[in-house]
């Protein structure tokens, strides 16, 4: 059974399973701030466990936990929360934190989305020098959570293509892609994520380089 009907509830549906409850229908835009759509998450959460409690929950949060610059922001605290709830409420879950999910169109918000609009548009931005991002395409997601939900009960599990992307990383071959410049100063900010990768992802991706991973994620999804 899959919850939601987005791009990620999309990409699953082929993988879909009646042991498995796939939550996707949670707030996905990190700069949400609106108290109702928290609420909203919780109150169908709180209802899918009622429900299914015989099924095993899979639920998709976010790596912007390990953020230190949005450790405080409504989203992170919100995401933290449903976490705790699962943990507590449900016999069997797994809960995924992903890492900058990259799908066909979807959110706008996401990092990808927002800097391909700024390089189409001619919007200048602000890079930081020292900020790293963690990224996964949704095929990735779904491939990988098919191969290993099984292995993968009651704890949380870090989902992302294991390495932290520089911003010039991420802008230089967007750019290319595009056949575009990109407007932008580079300021002395940002940090690393402290982020631990789990071993089967690094098994999982490791026939493609970061540079073709990240080249791979602009010729399959934008």
């Amino acid at each position: 059974m899959i919850i939601g009907n987005g791009v990620l509830a999309t990409a699953i549906r082929d993988f879909d399973r009646e042991d498995l409850v796939f939550f996707a229908s949670g707030v996905s835009n990190s700069l949400e701030n609106r108290a109702s759509e928290f609420e909203r998450e919780k109150d169908l959460l709180h209802s899918t466990i009622e429900k299914f409690p015989e099924k095993k929950l899979i639920y998709f949060s976010t790596c912007s936990i390990y953020d230190s610059s949005k450790a405080k922001s409504p989203y992170v605290l919100h995401k933290l929360n449903i976490e705790k709830i699962i943990s507590e409420q449900c016999s069997q879950y797994a809960i995924f934190r992903v890492g900058n999910a990259v799908g066909k169109g979807g959110n706008m918000n996401t990092l990808i989305n927002f800097l391909k609009n700024a390089i189409e548009t001619g919007k200048k931005i602000q890079v930081h020098r020292n900020a790293r991002r963690i990224f996964i395409g949704v095929n990735d997601i779904t491939i990988f959570i098919s191969r290993h939900i099984d292995s993968i009960h009651n704890t949380i599990f870090n989902l992302v293509y294991p390495y932290q992307f520089s911003m010039e990383e991420v802008i230089i071959p967007l750019e290319k892609y595009l056949n575009r410049k990109a407007l932008y100063e580079v300021t002395d900010e940002g940090a690393y994520y402290d982020i631990i990768f789990e071993e089967s992802t690094k098994t999982f991706f490791d026939h493609i380089s970061p540079e073709e991973y990240i080249k791979k994620l602009y010729t399959s999804y934008l």
